[in-house]
Protein backbone atom coordinates (compact mmCIF):
# COMPACT_ATOMS: atom_id res chain seq x y z
CA UNK A 1 0.00 0.00 0.00
CA UNK A 2 1.01 3.66 -1.00
CA UNK A 3 1.37 6.74 1.12
CA UNK A 4 -2.03 7.19 2.84
CA UNK A 5 -4.22 10.68 1.38
CA UNK A 6 -7.66 11.89 3.18
CA UNK A 7 -9.94 12.59 0.16
CA UNK A 8 -12.51 15.67 0.90
CA UNK A 9 -15.49 14.14 -0.83
CA UNK A 10 -18.33 16.43 -1.29
CA UNK A 11 -20.60 13.87 -2.86
CA UNK A 12 -20.05 15.28 -6.74
CA UNK A 13 -18.48 13.51 -9.34
CA UNK A 14 -15.36 14.96 -9.30
CA UNK A 15 -13.82 14.55 -5.57
CA UNK A 16 -15.40 11.29 -5.94
CA UNK A 17 -13.59 10.14 -9.38
CA UNK A 18 -10.49 11.59 -7.90
CA UNK A 19 -11.00 9.27 -4.53
CA UNK A 20 -11.20 6.13 -6.86
CA UNK A 21 -8.27 6.73 -8.98
CA UNK A 22 -6.00 7.36 -6.27
CA UNK A 23 -7.33 3.86 -4.61
CA UNK A 24 -6.62 2.38 -8.09
CA UNK A 25 -2.95 3.83 -7.92
CA UNK A 26 -2.24 2.29 -4.70
CA UNK A 27 -2.70 5.31 -2.29
CA UNK A 28 -4.56 4.45 0.99
CA UNK A 29 -7.38 6.24 0.92
CA UNK A 30 -9.90 7.65 3.85
CA UNK A 31 -12.73 9.33 2.60
CA UNK A 32 -13.99 12.49 4.18
CA UNK A 33 -16.98 14.46 3.93
CA UNK A 34 -16.89 17.61 5.69
CA UNK A 35 -20.13 18.84 7.34
CA UNK A 36 -20.03 22.55 7.22
CA UNK A 37 -23.25 24.70 8.44
CA UNK A 38 -26.50 22.95 9.86
CA UNK A 39 -29.68 23.74 8.43
CA UNK A 40 -32.11 20.50 9.71
CA UNK A 41 -31.70 18.43 6.98
CA UNK A 42 -31.96 21.42 4.12
CA UNK A 43 -30.38 20.34 1.12
CA UNK A 44 -27.56 22.67 0.66
CA UNK A 45 -25.20 22.40 -2.46
CA UNK A 46 -22.20 20.21 -1.60
CA UNK A 47 -22.70 19.35 2.11
CA UNK A 48 -26.02 18.72 2.53
CA UNK A 49 -27.90 15.32 3.36
CA UNK A 50 -28.08 14.31 -0.50
CA UNK A 51 -24.55 15.02 -0.70
CA UNK A 52 -23.24 13.37 2.66
CA UNK A 53 -24.97 10.03 1.65
CA UNK A 54 -23.61 10.18 -2.31
CA UNK A 55 -19.97 10.26 -0.52
CA UNK A 56 -20.81 7.20 1.81
CA UNK A 57 -22.43 5.78 -1.52
CA UNK A 58 -19.25 5.89 -3.34
CA UNK A 59 -16.98 5.31 -0.64
CA UNK A 60 -19.28 2.06 0.27
CA UNK A 61 -18.58 0.91 -3.60
CA UNK A 62 -15.02 1.62 -3.98
CA UNK A 63 -14.62 -0.33 -0.71
CA UNK A 64 -12.07 2.34 1.14
CA UNK A 65 -13.18 3.82 4.95
CA UNK A 66 -14.60 6.61 5.35
CA UNK A 67 -16.20 9.37 8.14
CA UNK A 68 -18.14 12.59 8.37
CA UNK A 69 -15.65 15.47 9.57
CA UNK A 70 -17.25 18.19 11.80
CA UNK A 71 -16.14 21.61 10.57
CA UNK A 72 -19.18 23.60 11.17
CA UNK A 73 -17.35 25.86 13.91
CA UNK A 74 -13.96 26.68 11.96
CA UNK A 75 -16.56 26.89 8.77
CA UNK A 76 -18.64 29.64 10.59
CA UNK A 77 -15.89 31.50 12.15
CA UNK A 78 -13.99 31.53 8.85
CA UNK A 79 -16.30 31.90 6.27
CA UNK A 80 -20.33 32.97 7.55
CA UNK A 81 -18.21 36.14 9.53
CA UNK A 82 -16.03 37.10 6.83
CA UNK A 83 -19.26 36.81 4.99
CA UNK A 84 -21.24 39.00 7.28
CA UNK A 85 -17.91 41.42 7.71
CA UNK A 86 -17.47 42.14 3.95
CA UNK A 87 -21.19 43.02 3.89
CA UNK A 88 -20.88 45.28 6.45
CA UNK A 89 -18.32 47.16 4.62
CA UNK A 90 -19.79 47.34 1.24
CA UNK A 91 -17.74 44.86 -0.33
CA UNK A 92 -19.03 41.85 -1.99
CA UNK A 93 -17.91 38.68 -0.16
CA UNK A 94 -16.16 35.50 -2.01
CA UNK A 95 -17.29 32.67 0.51
CA UNK A 96 -16.22 29.85 -2.30
CA UNK A 97 -12.66 31.28 -2.24
CA UNK A 98 -12.70 31.56 1.58
CA UNK A 99 -13.94 28.13 2.46
CA UNK A 100 -11.19 26.77 -0.25
CA UNK A 101 -8.22 28.73 2.17
CA UNK A 102 -9.52 28.21 5.32
CA UNK A 103 -11.69 24.99 5.50
CA UNK A 104 -10.60 22.63 2.25
CA UNK A 105 -6.30 23.74 2.42
CA UNK A 106 -6.75 24.78 5.92
CA UNK A 107 -8.73 23.03 8.55
CA UNK A 108 -9.03 19.76 6.59
CA UNK A 109 -4.75 19.73 6.34
CA UNK A 110 -5.08 19.84 10.32
CA UNK A 111 -7.76 16.94 10.16
CA UNK A 112 -5.13 15.12 8.77
CA UNK A 113 -2.35 15.35 11.16
CA UNK A 114 -5.15 15.00 13.29
CA UNK A 115 -5.48 11.25 11.93
CA UNK A 116 -1.92 11.08 11.09
CA UNK A 117 -2.64 10.29 6.95
CA UNK A 118 0.13 12.07 4.60
CA UNK A 119 -1.44 13.93 2.22
CA UNK A 120 -4.72 15.31 0.99
CA UNK A 121 -6.50 15.34 -1.97
CA UNK A 122 -9.70 17.15 -3.70
CA UNK A 123 -11.32 17.25 -7.24
CA UNK A 124 -10.47 20.73 -7.90
CA UNK A 125 -9.83 21.10 -11.75
CA UNK A 126 -5.69 22.65 -11.21
CA UNK A 127 -2.69 21.01 -11.64
CA UNK A 128 0.24 21.24 -8.87
CA UNK A 129 4.00 20.70 -10.44
CA UNK A 130 7.14 20.51 -8.64
CA UNK A 131 10.68 21.75 -10.25
CA UNK A 132 13.99 20.44 -10.24
CA UNK A 133 14.69 23.03 -7.82
CA UNK A 134 11.77 21.20 -5.53
CA UNK A 135 9.63 24.55 -5.54
CA UNK A 136 5.98 23.54 -6.21
CA UNK A 137 3.93 25.57 -9.13
CA UNK A 138 0.00 25.45 -9.61
CA UNK A 139 -1.33 25.55 -12.68
CA UNK A 140 -4.54 26.04 -14.45
CA UNK A 141 -6.92 22.78 -14.91
CA UNK A 142 -6.71 21.50 -18.63
CA UNK A 143 -9.49 21.62 -20.68
CA UNK A 144 -12.68 23.46 -20.47
CA UNK A 145 -12.76 23.81 -16.81
CA UNK A 146 -10.46 25.46 -14.39
CA UNK A 147 -10.61 25.88 -10.80
CA UNK A 148 -7.59 27.91 -10.44
CA UNK A 149 -9.35 30.94 -9.42
CA UNK A 150 -10.52 29.83 -6.48
CA UNK A 151 -7.25 28.11 -5.37
CA UNK A 152 -4.75 31.55 -5.88
CA UNK A 153 -4.21 31.13 -1.44
CA UNK A 154 -2.07 27.63 -1.63
CA UNK A 155 1.22 27.91 -1.22
CA UNK A 156 4.46 25.97 -1.12
CA UNK A 157 3.59 24.17 2.27
CA UNK A 158 -0.09 23.24 0.97
CA UNK A 159 0.62 22.09 -2.54
CA UNK A 160 3.69 19.45 -1.25
CA UNK A 161 1.03 17.45 0.73
CA UNK A 162 -1.84 18.25 -1.69
CA UNK A 163 -2.70 16.26 -5.14
CA UNK A 164 -6.21 16.84 -7.90
CA UNK A 165 -6.38 13.68 -9.71
CA UNK A 166 -8.63 15.16 -12.14
CA UNK A 167 -6.67 18.38 -12.45
CA UNK A 168 -5.36 17.77 -16.10
CA UNK A 169 -8.67 15.96 -17.73
CA UNK A 170 -11.87 17.18 -19.12
CA UNK A 171 -15.18 16.57 -17.16
CA UNK A 172 -15.85 14.50 -19.86
CA UNK A 173 -13.43 12.01 -19.26
CA UNK A 174 -14.09 12.43 -15.25
CA UNK A 175 -17.86 11.25 -16.23
CA UNK A 176 -16.87 8.88 -18.14
CA UNK A 177 -14.51 7.36 -15.63
CA UNK A 178 -17.23 7.55 -12.72
CA UNK A 179 -18.89 4.99 -14.97
CA UNK A 180 -16.46 2.70 -15.64
CA UNK A 181 -16.37 2.41 -11.68
CA UNK A 182 -19.68 2.45 -11.51
CA UNK A 183 -20.67 5.28 -9.47
CA UNK A 184 -23.92 6.36 -8.72
CA UNK A 185 -22.90 10.10 -9.25
CA UNK A 186 -21.44 9.86 -12.68
CA UNK A 187 -24.22 12.10 -14.27
CA UNK A 188 -25.09 14.13 -11.15
CA UNK A 189 -24.88 18.15 -12.39
CA UNK A 190 -22.36 20.15 -10.80
CA UNK A 191 -23.26 22.44 -7.69
CA UNK A 192 -23.59 26.15 -8.38
CA UNK A 193 -24.94 27.16 -4.87
CA UNK A 194 -23.76 28.56 -1.41
CA UNK A 195 -23.64 25.59 1.15
CA UNK A 196 -24.75 27.67 3.49
CA UNK A 197 -27.68 29.11 1.40
CA UNK A 198 -29.95 26.99 0.36
CA UNK A 199 -30.99 26.95 -3.47
CA UNK A 200 -28.32 29.57 -3.45
CA UNK A 201 -30.65 32.36 -1.62
CA UNK A 202 -28.13 34.50 -0.22
CA UNK A 203 -30.19 37.24 0.08
CA UNK A 204 -33.25 35.37 2.19
CA UNK A 205 -30.18 33.96 4.05
CA UNK A 206 -29.09 37.00 4.95
CA UNK A 207 -32.66 37.97 5.69
CA UNK A 208 -33.58 35.24 8.12
CA UNK A 209 -30.15 34.44 9.97
CA UNK A 210 -28.26 37.89 9.60
CA UNK A 211 -30.78 40.67 10.32
CA UNK A 212 -28.02 43.23 11.43
CA UNK A 213 -27.42 43.76 8.27
CA UNK A 214 -31.51 44.48 6.75
CA UNK A 215 -31.44 48.55 6.89
CA UNK A 216 -34.95 49.25 5.16
CA UNK A 217 -35.41 53.02 3.34
CA UNK A 218 -32.09 52.38 1.51
CA UNK A 219 -31.41 54.56 -1.36
CA UNK A 220 -30.85 53.95 -4.69
CA UNK A 221 -29.66 56.67 -6.64
CA UNK A 222 -28.25 58.15 -10.09
CA UNK A 223 -25.26 59.39 -11.30
CA UNK A 224 -26.37 62.74 -10.50
CA UNK A 225 -27.78 61.65 -6.74
CA UNK A 226 -31.44 61.60 -7.19
CA UNK A 227 -33.55 58.92 -5.72
CA UNK A 228 -34.79 56.63 -7.95
CA UNK A 229 -35.77 53.78 -5.36
CA UNK A 230 -35.59 52.01 -2.50
CA UNK A 231 -33.62 49.33 -0.96
CA UNK A 232 -33.27 47.15 2.13
CA UNK A 233 -29.85 46.30 1.98
CA UNK A 234 -26.79 47.14 0.51
CA UNK A 235 -25.97 43.27 1.01
CA UNK A 236 -28.64 42.57 -2.33
CA UNK A 237 -26.22 44.50 -4.51
CA UNK A 238 -23.11 44.16 -6.02
CA UNK A 239 -20.69 46.24 -8.88
CA UNK A 240 -21.85 45.51 -12.18
CA UNK A 241 -25.13 43.92 -11.33
CA UNK A 242 -27.78 44.62 -13.99
CA UNK A 243 -30.73 42.98 -12.82
CA UNK A 244 -33.06 43.67 -9.71
CA UNK A 245 -32.08 47.09 -9.45
CA UNK A 246 -36.04 48.25 -10.10
CA UNK A 247 -35.00 51.53 -11.43
CA UNK A 248 -35.64 52.84 -15.05
CA UNK A 249 -32.86 55.22 -16.81
CA UNK A 250 -33.82 54.51 -20.30
CA UNK A 251 -30.78 52.85 -20.92
CA UNK A 252 -29.20 49.51 -19.34
CA UNK A 253 -28.62 50.17 -15.46
CA UNK A 254 -25.85 48.99 -13.07
CA UNK A 255 -24.40 49.28 -9.97
CA UNK A 256 -21.78 51.52 -9.93
CA UNK A 257 -21.29 52.00 -6.43
CA UNK A 258 -21.72 50.66 -2.79
CA UNK A 259 -21.82 52.61 0.30
CA UNK A 260 -22.74 50.45 3.32
CA UNK A 261 -22.34 53.13 5.83
CA UNK A 262 -24.63 55.29 4.64
CA UNK A 263 -27.02 52.42 2.87
CA UNK A 264 -26.93 54.01 -0.30
CA UNK A 265 -26.31 52.54 -3.85
CA UNK A 266 -25.60 54.50 -6.99
CA UNK A 267 -26.66 53.32 -10.54
CA UNK A 268 -25.31 54.15 -13.64
CA UNK A 269 -25.08 53.75 -17.50
CA UNK A 270 -22.35 51.08 -18.58
CA UNK A 271 -19.65 53.51 -19.04
CA UNK A 272 -19.62 54.55 -15.46
CA UNK A 273 -18.34 51.16 -14.83
CA UNK A 274 -14.76 51.12 -16.34
CA UNK A 275 -11.93 50.81 -14.08
CA UNK A 276 -8.09 51.33 -14.76
CA UNK A 277 -7.02 49.43 -12.38
CA UNK A 278 -7.36 47.84 -8.93
CA UNK A 279 -6.07 48.00 -4.91
CA UNK A 280 -5.63 44.21 -3.07
CA UNK A 281 -4.95 43.32 0.13
CA UNK A 282 -4.44 39.81 1.71
CA UNK A 283 -2.00 38.97 -0.61
CA UNK A 284 -0.83 35.47 -1.21
CA UNK A 285 1.96 34.38 -3.29
CA UNK A 286 2.44 30.55 -4.13
CA UNK A 287 6.12 30.76 -4.23
CA UNK A 288 6.01 32.51 -1.10
CA UNK A 289 6.95 35.91 -2.08
CA UNK A 290 6.02 37.94 -5.52
CA UNK A 291 8.05 37.18 -8.74
CA UNK A 292 9.85 40.19 -8.35
CA UNK A 293 10.03 43.87 -6.11
CA UNK A 294 8.92 45.82 -7.92
CA UNK A 295 6.38 46.47 -10.58
CA UNK A 296 5.79 43.41 -13.21
CA UNK A 297 4.71 42.45 -15.77
CA UNK A 298 1.26 39.49 -15.78
CA UNK A 299 -2.24 38.68 -16.20
CA UNK A 300 -4.77 39.86 -13.67
CA UNK A 301 -8.73 37.99 -13.72
CA UNK A 302 -11.17 40.02 -11.37
CA UNK A 303 -13.83 37.12 -11.15
CA UNK A 304 -14.32 33.42 -11.65
CA UNK A 305 -15.41 33.14 -14.93
CA UNK A 306 -13.24 36.42 -16.49
CA UNK A 307 -10.46 36.46 -18.54
CA UNK A 308 -7.17 36.58 -17.61
CA UNK A 309 -6.67 40.42 -18.51
CA UNK A 310 -2.75 42.34 -19.05
CA UNK A 311 -1.96 44.41 -16.72
CA UNK A 312 1.01 45.30 -14.72
CA UNK A 313 1.19 44.26 -10.88
CA UNK A 314 3.06 46.18 -7.87
CA UNK A 315 3.32 44.13 -4.88
CA UNK A 316 2.88 46.84 -1.83
CA UNK A 317 3.08 45.41 2.05
CA UNK A 318 0.30 42.86 2.15
CA UNK A 319 -1.27 43.56 -0.96
CA UNK A 320 -0.51 45.00 -4.81
CA UNK A 321 -1.98 47.49 -6.68
CA UNK A 322 -2.98 46.64 -10.66
CA UNK A 323 -3.09 48.47 -13.75
CA UNK A 324 -5.02 47.09 -16.52
CA UNK A 325 -3.61 47.29 -20.13
CA UNK A 326 -7.29 48.40 -20.90
CA UNK A 327 -9.91 49.28 -18.85
CA UNK A 328 -12.06 46.67 -17.33
CA UNK A 329 -15.80 46.88 -16.02
CA UNK A 330 -17.08 45.81 -12.93
CA UNK A 331 -14.17 45.51 -10.58
CA UNK A 332 -15.77 44.20 -7.24
CA UNK A 333 -14.22 44.97 -4.34
CA UNK A 334 -14.61 41.98 -2.34
CA UNK A 335 -13.73 39.62 -5.21
CA UNK A 336 -10.63 38.04 -5.59
CA UNK A 337 -7.79 39.37 -7.82
CA UNK A 338 -5.80 36.42 -9.33
CA UNK A 339 -2.48 37.09 -10.62
CA UNK A 340 -1.32 34.29 -14.49
CA UNK A 341 1.56 34.03 -15.85
CA UNK A 342 0.09 32.31 -18.71
CA UNK A 343 -1.09 29.00 -17.40
CA UNK A 344 0.96 29.77 -14.08
CA UNK A 345 -1.16 31.15 -11.03
CA UNK A 346 1.34 33.29 -9.04
CA UNK A 347 -1.09 34.32 -6.38
CA UNK A 348 -3.85 36.78 -5.19
CA UNK A 349 -5.91 38.42 -3.29
CA UNK A 350 -8.65 40.89 -2.12
CA UNK A 351 -9.76 43.70 -3.82
CA UNK A 352 -10.39 46.59 -1.58
CA UNK A 353 -10.19 49.68 -4.25
CA UNK A 354 -10.73 50.06 -7.44
CA UNK A 355 -9.42 52.71 -9.48
CA UNK A 356 -10.85 54.96 -11.66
Amino acid sequence: MGPSVLVAMSGGVDSSVAACLLQEQGYEVLGSHMRLVHLDGVEHGCCGPSARRDAEAVARIAGFPFEIAEMSDAFEAAVIDDFVAEHEAGRTPNPCARCNGEIKFGAFLRRADELGVDLVATGHYVRAERDDAGVWHLRKGQGAKDQSYMLHMLGQEALARSMFPVGSMPKDRTRALAERFGLPVATKPDSQELCFAPSGAAGAFVRSQVPALVHPGGEVVGPDGRVLARHDGTFAFTVGQRRGLGVALGEPAYVVDVDAPANRVTVGPASLLARRGLVADRASWVAGAPPADGPFEGAVRIRYRGDDVPAVIEPAGDGFRVEFREAQRAVAPGQSAVVYRGDEVLGGGRIVESLR
